[in-house]
């Protein structure tokens, strides 16, 4: 029952999460939202961090926790803020329902995971939904217009491997530690590469409304949130936890209608059911 309490609240935490990121993005950047989100979810979640470490015995697995803060949290999240200056805020939250079809993908190709007949048609089935929310003109995802939804999908194969990695090497390891630390190696991530692309927050932009929800994104978007996710993680599996992306979507389309004035389109509507579909029986048929 505690793993749905978690899959509830964080689809609700992470739908919100969409639209504050598409209010705020122009200000600090891409890159820099990363930097910031991350900085400030370690930061929140330190002195937590602190008490476990004092009571720590055992090496502490480095090597894993960077390898896990690059592809779970650095990454992909540049990659959703940058397709949030190209796309709707909604757009971007249904393909982010792909991450349990590619979660699939990703343990048959990687991890050594037996997918279905029926679950590769639910796969197939969760991709149309993609080619419907380009309106049938599937090149955007490999040309000019990549950045959008081209780079939103990127992001959900990167949070598929994260979710695989995850269980496979560290599942065993304190929650409190792995997403602190974690957190932190995105953080730098963000750093680095907006330091390069010259993405890095503009402090002189922010008003009282973009610090607050900077400031949310980071302990709650990214510290709480984190908690729940990796908790769904292990102690259900990364398919389960990857169930999020299938609620996110409702959330998103509601909050950014009524916050953001964004339309409610039928290709969106029909992108988004295709989708759903292909993540229900890609999740039903691998229980089988």
């Amino acid at each position: 029952m505690r793993v749905y309490v978690a899959l509830i609240s964080l689809s609700i935490i992470w739908g919100l999460t969409f639209i504050l990121i598409k209010m705020t993005v122009g200000d600090t950047g891409a890159w820099g939202m990363v930097f910031l989100r991350c900085l400030i979810g370690s930061l929140f979640l330190l002195p937590l961090l602190i008490l476990k470490l004092r009571k720590r015995t055992s090496p502490i697995p480095f090597k894993h926790l960077i390898i896990l803060g690059v592809i779970n949290s650095g990454i992909p999240w540049g990659l959703l803020a940058w397709s949030e200056t190209a796309i709707n805020s909604n757009t971007t939250s249904v393909i982010n329902a792909l991450t349990p079809l590619f979660t699939a993908l990703v343990g048959y190709l990687f991890f050594k995971k037996i997918l279905l007949k029926r679950q590769w048609f639910g796969i197939l089935t969760g991709f149309f939904g993609i080619v419907i929310l380009t309106e049938f003109q599937i090149h955007q995802l490999f040309g000019s217009d990549f950045i959008g939804i081209g780079t939103m999908v990127l992001a959900t194969i990167f949070y598929s491997f994260g979710s695989q990695y995850l269980k496979k090497h560290l599942q065993k390891e304190d929650l409190i530690i792995t997403i602190t630390l974690s957190l932190f190696v995105g953080s730098l991530v963000g750093l680095i590469i907006g330091y390069f692309t010259h993405d890095l927050p503009k402090f002189a932009a922010f008003d009282v409304q973009t610090t607050l929800i900077v400031l949310a994104l980071g302990a709650i978007g990214s510290g709480v949130a984190h908690i729940l996710l990796y908790y769904m993680i292990i102690h259900g599996t990364p398919e389960f936890a990857a169930t999020v992306a299938y609620i996110i979507p409702i959330t998103a389309i509601i909050a950014s209608y009524l916050m953001l004035g964004e339309p409610i389109t039928v290709n969106l509507i029909t992108g988004m059911i295709f989708i759903f579909i292909g993540v229900y029986i890609t999740g039903r048929y691998r229980k089988n």
